[in-house]
């Protein structure tokens, strides 16, 4: 589990993210229209997971907008932004902010992939949801980057995701 903090409280994760060099886990997620997407639907592609707590905090949303902003400069290459907030909540955010080029995706059915990946908090005011964490994977899947921030009020390392996308 991952030790993190929440405005400066101690708060825990319930697992470990995934290891560099794996294959990161499969899920099912709802999109907006209530469809879904599973990870293998991504195959050939390189992916960004954008995790976060809810698109109603500011943070959260500094992140979707950044990798709103650097995807529409990627090349086979998606980025998906995943919380527990309801698919219609994320679908007012991107309509209000005129989100395009990431897709919104919702754990809030099971909540298996919080699990799944080992990010979901297990103590603290935001039990139940996801914490902050960038995952960036190749095109089969395999676990090039991990970020679990340390502080829940702190933006990602754009940058370092964005360098893991790159060719070796």
């Amino acid at each position: 589990m991952a030790k993190i903090t929440l405005g400066g409280t101690p708060v825990e994760t319930c697992g470990t993210l995934p290891k560099i060099g794996t294959k990161a886990p499969n899920f099912t997620l709802t999109v907006s229209d209530l469809s879904t997407q599973k990870l293998s639907d991504f195959e050939g592609h390189k992916v960004v997971l954008n995790i976060f707590p809810s698109v109603d905090t500011g943070v959260c949303a500094a992140s979707i907008r950044a990798y709103n902003k650097e995807a529409a400069e990627m090349k086979n290459t998606k980025v998906l932004c995943i919380s527990r907030d309801l698919p219609f909540a994320q679908a007012r955010f991107c309509g209000a902010e005129g989100i395009e080029n990431v897709m919104m995706l919702s754990d809030f059915k099971t909540g298996q992939f919080g699990k799944d990946y080992g990010l979901e908090f297990s103590t603290g005011a935001f039990e139940g949801l996801h914490s902050r964490v960038v995952i960036v994977l190749d095109e089969n899947g395999i676990v090039k980057y991990t970020e679990q921030v340390p502080e829940i009020g702190e933006e990602p390392n754009y940058k370092a995701s964005l360098y893991a996308l790159l060719d070796e």
